[in-house]
C-alpha cells in the first residue's frame, strides 16, 4: 500500500500540475507574503497556541484496496504524527515520534508487520515541519523564504515562494494572490526505489474551524491524466489531549493492539484519545460554490 505513504504524510502523492507561464515580479516582498499568508490563516498567535491537531475523514483513490478508507491524523508539537488508515478488515498505522518512524499493518510475502521507516521516509517526515507548516514562524524553525515570482495556478494567480528548510531542503509554496491561503506546495522527494519526483499537494474548500483556516480537502495527482487522490477532512480536533506513547513504537503495545495482525483495537472513530466535544465539523464543500 504505497499509495497511503504517499496520500498521507506529505499528504500529498506524486504531482504533474499543470502551470501557466510566469508574470513579472510583484511589487510585495516574500516577507509580506509571508505575514499576510499567516494572518489569513488565522494569525501568527492562534496558531502558536495549538499544541495537538486531529484530523478525522476518508480517503479517496482508485488505488486503493477499499473506497472510502476511513483516517485519522494525529500531530503533535513539535513534529509528532501519527497516521491511521482502516478498511475492511485491515488497519494500516504509520507514526513518527519527531525523531524515528515506524510501519505497523499485517505482515504479508514475508514482510514483518512492524517495520522502520526508510531514510527517505524519515527525512520526509523530519522536513514536514509539524503542525503550521513551513511559513508559520519559518524565522524560528530556521527557513529562509524568497520570492521567485508570480504564476497561473488553475486560473488564479498565485506567489511562488521558495522554501529553503533549515535542513537544507527546498520546496515551493503557492500563495493565491487575492486571500493569500495556500493554494499550492510541491517539493523534492527521493523514493524507495531511489528515483528524485516531485511531490505537489493542492489545497482546497478552507474551512473556519476555531478562527483557524484549514482546508477540508487535499489533492493530489492533478492533471495526470487519472482522477486526483484526494483527502477529505471532515472533522477537526484542536488540541486534544494525545498522549506521546501514541507517535512511538513499542514491541509489548504493538502486541496488546493486535496491529501486528491487523485487528482493530483502537477506540471508535471519533472517541479517546481524543474528547468528543473537541470534534468540529468541517463540512465539505460546496459544488455550486466554486470554491477552492
Amino acid at each position: 500500500m504505497r499509495w497511503i505513504w504517499v496520500a498521507a504524510l506529505a499528504v500529498c502523492v506524486d504531482a504533474g500540475a499543470a502551470v501557466g507561464g510566469s508574470a513579472p515580479v510583484p511589487e510585495l516582498t516574500a516577507e509580506q507574503i509571508v505575514e499576510k499568508n499567516v494572518a489569513a490563516r488565522g494569525g501568527l498567535e492562534a496558531w502558536r497556541k495549538i499544541q495537538t491537531m486531529v484530523w478525522i475523514g476518508h480517503m479517496e483513490s482508485e488505488h486503493a484496496p477499499a473506497p472510502g478508507m476511513q483516517f485519522t491524523l494525529e500531530q503533535k508539537r513539535p513534529n509528532k504524527t501519527r497516521f491511521e488508515l482502516r478498511g475492511p478488515g485491515e488497519k494500516n498505522v504509520r507514526m513518527f515520534d519527531g525523531t524515528q518512524g515506524w510501519k505497523l499493518g499485517p505482515a504479508h510475502e514475508g514482510q514483518p508487520g512492524v517495520r522502520p521507516y526508510t531514510p527517505q521516509e524519515l527525512k520526509f517526515a523530519q522536513d514536514t515541519q509539524g503542525i503550521d507548516g513551513p511559513l508559520i514562524d519559518y524565522q524560528a524553525k530556521g527557513n529562509t523564504v524568497t520570492l521567485e515570482g508570480a504564476e497561473q495556478i488553475e486560473g488564479q494567480k498565485a506567489y511562488r515562494l521558495n522554501v529553503r528548510l533549515a535542513s537544507g531542503e527546498s520546496h515551493h509554496v503557492w500563495i493565491d494572490a487575492q486571500n493569500f491561503l495556500d493554494i499550492k506546495v510541491d517539493r523534492r522527494i527521493e523514493t524507495p526505489s531511489g528515483t528524485v519526483a516531485t511531490v505537489a499537494v493542492f489545497y482546497r474548500h478552507f474551512k473556519t474551524v476555531e478562527g483557524l483556516q484549514i482546508p477540508s480537502v487535499i489533492e493530489t495527482g492533478v492533471g495526470s491524466g487519472r482522477q486526483p487522490d484526494r483527502m477529505v477532512i471532515e472533522r477537526v480536533a484542536l488540541n486534544a489531549r494525545l498522549n506521546d506513547r501514541e507517535f512511538t513504537h513499542s514491541d509489548e503495545r504493538v502486541r496488546r493492539q493486535g496491529i501486528a495482525t491487523g485487528v482493530r483495537t483502537r477506540p471508535p472513530l471519533g472517541q479517546a484519545p481524543m474528547e468528543p466535544s473537541t470534534l468540529t465539523a468541517a463540512p465539505g464543500p460546496d459544488p455550486a460554490s466554486g470554491q477552492k
